[in-house]
């Protein structure tokens, strides 16, 4: 009994001391090295009284612009997603990521998690993207009319709920290998006329293959406007800022994109 005592005890020492190790590398992870506020240029008052900050480009030239409303991976919003904002700008779309993460910034997988569980609750997120979505629409410089929704991995799970939740408001729904909604009841205000795009990997351990499938049957039981691509080949996050416009499968799906969003909105300048 005292063996097992002793045993047991040394056990959780280990695991407490593992839990501190944990703690400390996710508690140094989100203080040190890149912050939100190094990729914010912009910042309001969202509808609950929070300030929310984001990053906003914009094409050269004045203007009546389709926009995009971008929405970060589980990271935060890094210089990854500047530099894919400063992308669509330069195709002719106002481009705005907002900061669901509320001034908060992972590098590293642990502390990325922990953001996503602890630190960003779907209610509070759903506020702040909402918040976004009316800024954006309400700019002098955005029709109204041709905005998308457009995310990844997290962010592309959540491109996915606004356009349920907004779906009179959202032209386009765009999602990269977000989390999707098989069961077709959810799905119906898509039916409104909102066309949706989902790119995905055949090797993505998170979104199955099999599931993307079911989503794609949901979305086809209501005669929903959709273009769902799994590339093969590749996994999960397959497309970054270092290789959205190199030669390849993170290349192809960008050129996919932005051929869909000039379909479904239009001309992308000013008029």
């Amino acid at each position: 009994m005292k063996t097992l005592l002793r045993w047991l005890g040394r056990l959780l020492l280990g695991i407490v001391i593992l839990l501190l190790i944990g703690a400390a590398y996710i508690v140094y992870d989100l203080r040190t090295g890149e912050q939100t506020a190094d990729n914010t240029n912009i910042s309001f008052t969202g509808s609950d009284g929070t300030e929310i900050s984001g990053y906003l480009a914009t094409p050269d030239g004045g203007g009546d612009y389709p926009a995009v409303l971008l929405i970060h991976e589980w990271w935060g919003l890094n210089h990854g997603m500047t530099v894919l904002a400063d992308a669509l700008a330069a195709e002719g779309y106002v481009v705005f990521a907002p900061d669901a993460y509320r001034d908060n910034l992972a590098e590293s997988v642990p502390g990325a998690l922990y953001l996503r569980l602890f630190n960003a609750p779907d209610e509070q997120v759903h506020v702040d993207v909402d918040s976004a979505l009316t800024w954006l629409r309400g700019r002098d410089d955005v029709d109204p009319e041709r905005v998308a929704s457009m995310g990844f991995c997290f962010g592309g799970g959540h491109s996915l709920q606004l356009g349920m939740r907004q779906s009179e408001n959202i032209a386009v729904t765009v999602m990269y290998y977000g989390a999707v909604v098989t069961e077709p009841d959810l799905l119906r205000p898509f039916t409104d006329g909102l066309p949706v795009l989902g790119i995905f990997g055949e090797d993505d351990q998170s979104i199955p293959t099999q599931e993307v499938l079911e989503f794609e049957a949901a979305l086809n039981s209501l005669d929903i406007e959709n273009q769902i691509t799994i590339y093969p080949g590749v996994g999960h996050a397959f497309l970054t800022e270092d290789n959205y416009d190199e030669p390849g499968t993170a290349g192809d799906a960008w050129q996919q994109t932005l051929t869909f969003l000039a379909e479904q909105l239009g001309e992308s300048g000013g008029r």
